[in-house]
């Protein structure tokens, strides 16, 4: 017993010595496993700013709803909502259908982060979106450890790039007119869109994506962003029988 504790011992510190700070070489590596994808949300986080004041919203207020709800689609929507008069219990309710999505982020991370305390994982909700999602789980492939800091790091640079895009899309919408026009938001979708299929490596993970991109398309015209959310629901139940198929398929035949 002593001399494996002994042996325990001496293999731990040797680790601390090699990689002195793990928490923060993750942290590092979150913030720049994040950082391609900022090519997408800092003309979406403009576009937002520009359209602010058109839409009836101080830019105080705008630039206050990029750093407490921080949520690029909802903030959107809420904008719409606004400029149609719409009523803040209708806006809070749409803007939550909205963002169920981030029920389904969360009920997947839940394991990977169970051993960080309660309210650690309460702070890293915070910083949950699409792309820190993405970068994560692309963390959780390549097996990043404490995955904890990983997602700080990626959600402190994807929050960052949204509020600080969002005051300068409030400065530009002033001196620049129609720059809501000029289609940027386009930026996001193709960024993200080619960070998610770098990370399919297997049958199940194509079809999952493929089925989802599918129902996705046909289902658009749903109010509410519905769509999207019957896509993650059809995507992960077509990945869950592929890969439960897929043994079968590659077994020899009796």
């Amino acid at each position: 017993m002593g001399e494996t504790s002994l042996f325990n011992f001496t293999v731990a510190s040797y680790h601390r010595l090699m990689n002195p700070k793990p928490s923060l070489q993750s942290f590092k590596a979150g913030f720049l496993a994040t950082l391609p994808m900022q090519l997408g949300v800092a003309p979406f986080g403009l576009i937002f700013g520009t359209l602010a004041a058109p839409s009836g919203l101080p830019p105080w207020a705008a630039l206050a709803m990029s750093v407490f709800v921080y949520a690029g689609s909802a903030q959107f929507l809420a904008l719409t909502l606004l400029a149609a008069s719409a009523s803040w219990p209708v806006i809070v309710l749409t803007t939550l259908v909205v963002n169920l999505r981030h029920a389904l982020y969360s009920a997947t991370l839940q394991s990977p982060l169970s051993y960080l305390p309660f309210w650690r994982r309460a702070a890293l909700a915070y910083f949950l979106t699409d792309e820190t999602f993405a970068a994560v789980q692309s963390g959780l492939n390549q097996n990043a450890q404490p995955i904890g800091a990983y997602m700080l790091g990626s959600g402190v640079c994807n929050c960052a790039t949204w509020i600080i895009f969002t005051a300068l899309g409030i400065v530009l919408g002033q001196a620049v007119p129609q720059i809501q026009h000029w289609g940027l938001e386009f930026a996001m979708v193709a960024t993200f869109t080619g960070i998610v299929v770098s990370m399919l490596v297997s049958r199940a993970q194509w079809i999952a994506a493929l089925c989802a991109g599918a129902t996705a398309l046909l289902a658009a015209g749903l109010p509410y962003k519905l769509g999207l959310i019957l896509a993650v629901i059809v995507g992960v139940s077509a990945g869950m029988l592929a890969a439960r198929t897929e043994p079968l398929a590659h077994s020899p035949s009796a």
